[in-house]
């Protein structure tokens, strides 16, 4: 961005000034004196999470039973309200988009409907810097259909431990290939793929091309229609800040509408002939057809509040700020704190980059420690990263000059030594 940034407080206040959506942080719980920085693990509760909960709450006590034909069937059918909702942050149709399950379900589920291995093809391409769920859900689909994970996975490995490389994903594409699997954005790095290039290369393979997006859902935007992959996947408590482990989302390109869902389940089936109870499966033709159980009511109604609340602001305007408040902190990284042995990994090109950034240094996980000390949420990756994502719904300019002030302190005064090297059970 054509900013020239200045390393001051005042300059960080004129910034939040000048703010579209300052004014949404205020629908936020944000603790008193806190600088909350892990939003691309758990996202802050939001008025608007809490009143929709609150009010699923009242409606099932009035309505006990009957909540699932009120407002016209909204409830029954709320998985299929929440994906028309979600479709405008991610440029797909709503019939495309659904709400339910987990993330690792989902990617269960999206494989096992498009992995049909041949003779000729038979391999899944993954990478080694992925969260480990996609690879564990990918291993276990290959053994379900009796392969060995070293014969079937074909691994694109990092060249340097921190990124990707596209043209080593393209190199890979071999006939053998059926199915690419890959996140939109590393959670360690924030490296954002070049999803267009790389679908565009599969799809001239015949290769099914599916996407994890939990680390840019809420924070990058998407165009599915555009892209025309085949399926994806996301959760929805991190940027978009439906609760703690709250119900993820899934995305079936129409075009695969009369598909077999790869594991079928009774919401999955037509709704007009849901109640006849039938013994044979008739899947719905469109994303809802690949639910599988009943839709967890109460875990899917904040995510309701948020939505409308990130419809209310606007992917456009989320994503400037985004930017602008990444590439702030990479400053202040490397005007103050490189010489304390720190140092930025994340791409610094807009197109590349994520909504966080991996500040790496050999004392990460101390320094997370330190940091919690002094009211700063941050979150530690392996072997070195001190991940700090500045949400733009609810961060401030100011709060990262802050954060600096109180990392430049920390590592000026080697306070992090006063901490443990042994690892807690959630980092």
């Amino acid at each position: 961005m054509d900013i020239l940034f200045k390393d001051n407080l005042e300059f960080a206040r004129e910034l939040d000034s000048r703010d579209e959506i300052f004014h949404i942080r205020e629908r936020f719980y944000l603790q008193e004196g806190q600088i909350y920085m892990d939003g691309n693990s758990l996202g802050v509760c939001s008025k608007d999470a809490e009143e929709y909960v609150l009010n699923m709450l009242e409606t099932w006590k009035k309505e006990g039973i009957n909540i699932w034909g009120v407002e016209e069937g909204k409830y029954f059918l709320y998985q299929n309200y929440l994906g028309k909702l979600t479709a405008p942050l991610i440029g797909a149709d709503p019939e495309e988009v659904t709400v339910g399950n987990s993330t690792t379900v989902n990617i269960h589920q999206c494989i096992a409907t498009f992995y049909k291995p041949t003779t000729e093809r038979y391999k899944i391409i993954v990478d080694d810097l992925n969260f480990p769920t996609d690879r564990y859900a990918i291993d276990s689909q290959v053994k379900l259909k009796g392969y060995e994970v070293e014969e079937a996975v074909k691994v694109v490995h990092s060249r340097d431990g921190r990124l990707i490389a596209e043209n080593d994903v393209i190199e890979a594409m071999a006939d053998d290939v059926a199915i690419i699997f890959l996140p939109s954005v590393y959670y360690r790095s924030a490296q954002l793929l070049d999803m267009e290039r790389i679908t565009r290369e599969a799809q001239k393979r015949g290769i099914v091309m599916g996407w994890d997006l939990a680390h840019s859902i809420g924070s990058v935007p998407h165009d599915l229609k555009t892209l025309d992959c085949d399926f994806a996947v996301w959760c929805n408590y991190k940027y978009l800040a439906g609760g703690p482990g709250a119900t993820a989302g899934m995305y079936i390109n129409k075009k695969h509408f009369l598909m077999e869902p790869g594991l079928a389940g009774w919401h999955g089936n037509k709704k007009k002939t849901q109640f006849l109870l039938k013994q044979n499966f008739e899947h719905e033709t469109n994303a809802g057809g690949w639910q599988i159980g009943t839709q967890p009511l109460l875990s899917m109604a904040p995510i309701e509040g948020v939505l409308k609340l990130y419809n209310e602001a606007g992917m456009d305007k989320i994503r400037k700020k985004s930017l602008l408040l990444t590439e702030y902190l990479m400053f202040l990284i490397d005007e103050r704190l490189q010489k304390y042995g720190c140092q930025v990994g994340t791409p610094r090109e807009d197109s590349r980059r994520g909504g966080h950034v991996a500040l790496e240094h050999d004392e990460a996980y101390r320094i997370c420690a330190a940091l919690k000390e002094h009211n700063v949420i941050p979150d530690f990756r392996e072997p070195n990263i001190v991940r700090l994502a500045p949400v733009a719904l609810y961060v401030s300019f100011a709060e990262i000059h802050r954060l600096v002030d109180i990392l430049e302190s920390i590592l000026v005064n080697r306070e992090y030594e006063k901490f443990s090297h042994q690892r807690t059970l959630v980092v």
